[in-house]
């Protein structure tokens, strides 16, 4: 009853005029805010309420108001002349009618203006610089889910050069896309907030409504020191923290049990969240590649493939390793094993300027059907049948999203400050499905290794480094401490 309340008298209020807003050119002001000691929430991390966060003049921890200010400069120069882009934020998503699925901001929202809450929408022109429409809150709304930033925010911390109420735009949007000679939005995770609006209507009619998506894949392609930076301690966090959870899994065998190890020790050296579900795939679940229902326990003997990634202050990792928990490789698991840890090093050997995704995917696909071949898992001449034993990309540019910049060609060359992941792998599933076809001492089994690597000046650096990968090394760290086993017997001989 009182959600149904509260739903009504927001309803009502929503029809009419707020008497809180002062109108100043299209100026509608908002003046409302909340401190606490001194300090202006506005609804997120700022160097006053988190200095141990944020340094002075961040807008974000470790992205800094000039970054913001020069991406948005970039962005009008890359597009058309008297051109608008119209960046809406993320929505909030549900899992019921009342209970919200945890928030995460869309990247372009994020990436030009620094805001990290839903609702609002972002306007770009050389006209009119940044504007920013911000939600409509009222003070049962900060009951129930506190402070959000509003217009007096947008200008002050987000260093917007016009904010006003999202309530107003249908008021002010329409004039500046008349003016405009092209339309550029987010297609993808566009809003009706703008959508319906009849100017953006009739700019659709006429052309010139057009996909923002690849300008701002553009200037995300090549990460700046400050973002490198964050990206470094994201694959730093995700890597001490996969280490920890290899540890575990020689005694702790349930798939859901390393799922909650990993995002528990990712959480614990800083990340906000998981970049994504992890992957934690025993036996034959590995042989799925994007396995996620981690309710399966470990058998003896089995591989173990963990596909993981963590979101450090908006930036990601990805990370994947496969080891034996059991501490040694059956020979048909090492043989496997063994080509795919030479595809993955050779591979991170052509990360370097000049070279593209596609050439080194291409130098990929024909290591690994040679290799498939001299182990009779392909057969010669059969070459299509590779993509059901490994129907992936050998990588994608990683970043503000795992699939980052992806409207951009794969044969785009690559530059220094670019990040990209390297993760070969082959997936043969118990029985056999389609044409593929494979030995049996192969069936069931999973492998993909996969590493983080920064391209630089003269060649690359190996962010995920610090993750054991070779045979000896996981065998070493599968075996160390052993302790016993419920039968008496170390576990490194659980294997047998």
């Amino acid at each position: 009853m009182a959600m149904a309340a509260r739903l009504l008298r927001r309803t009502l209020r929503a029809t009419e005029v707020a008497p809180r807003f002062l109108s100043a050119s299209y100026g509608l002001v908002q003046r409302a805010a909340y401190a606490s000691g001194g300090i202006v929430d506005v609804g997120q991390p700022t160097p006053q309420s988190h200095p141990e966060l944020l340094a002075d003049g961040e807008i974000t921890p470790g992205i800094s108001k000039e970054e913001y200010i020069s991406r948005r400069k970039k962005l009008l120069e890359v597009l058309p002349e008297k051109s608008l882009a119209i960046i809406a934020s993320a929505g909030q998503q549900m899992m019921t009618d009342v209970v919200p699925y945890p928030f995460r901001q869309n990247g372009d929202y994020l990436y030009i203006t620094g805001c990290m809450q839903p609702g609002g929408v972002a306007v770009l022109s050389e006209e009119t610089g940044l504007c920013m429409f911000m939600p409509d809150t009222d003070k049962e709304d900060v009951v129930w889910q506190g402070q959000t930033a509003g217009v007096d925010a947008a200008v002050e911390f987000f260093k917007a050069d016009k904010a006003f109420p999202l309530s107003h735009m249908q008021k002010i949007l329409p004039e500046m896309i008349e003016r405009s000679k092209g339309v550029y939005h987010n297609v993808k995770t566009s809003s009706s907030s703008y959508k319906n609006l009849d100017a953006f209507r009739r700019a659709s009619l006429n052309n010139k409504v057009k996909d923002l998506t690849y300008y701002t894949d553009e200037l995300r392609w090549i990460k700046s020191k400050a973002e490198i930076k964050l990206m470094r301690e994201s694959a730093s966090i995700v890597s001490q923290s996969l280490l920890q959870t290899m540890l575990l899994s020689r005694t702790h065998k349930e798939e859901s049990q390393l799922a909650a190890k990993i995002e528990y020790e990712c959480k614990m050296r800083g990340a906000q969240r998981m970049a994504f579900h992890p992957v934690v795939g025993g036996g034959a679940n590995a042989s799925v590649i994007h396995y996620s229902r981690n309710d399966r326990k470990i058998k003896t003997g089995d591989l173990l493939l963990m596909d993981v990634g963590c979101e450090y202050h908006g930036y990601l990792s990805d990370l994947t390793r496969t080891w034996p928990p059991c501490g040694r490789f059956s020979p048909a698991q090492e043989e496997l094993y063994s080509l795919i840890l030479e595809t993955n090093k050779e591979c991170i050997k052509l990360c370097k300027p000049g070279t593209s995704i596609n050439e080194i995917h291409s130098h990929s696909v024909k290591m690994l059907i040679k290799g498939f071949q001299e182990l009779g898992i392909l057969e010669k001449g059969k070459s299509i049948q590779y993509n059901y034993l490994n129907p992936t990309a050998i990588g994608h540019s990683l970043g503000m999203d795992i699939h980052d910049s992806v409207t951009l060609p794969k044969d785009k060359p690559l530059e220094p400050g670019v990040v990209i992941t390297i993760e070969p792998g082959v997936y043969i599933p118990p029985a056999p499905i389609l044409n593929e076809s494979a030995p049996g001492r192969y069936r069931g089994i999973g492998i993909r290794i996969e590493d983080e690597v920064l391209v630089t000046e003269d060649g690359h650096e190996l962010l995920t480094a610090s993750v054991p990968k070779e045979i000896s090394h996981l065998t070493t760290l599968m075996s160390m401490g052993s302790e016993p086993a419920a039968d008496g017997h170390e576990l490194r001989a659980a294997c047998s």
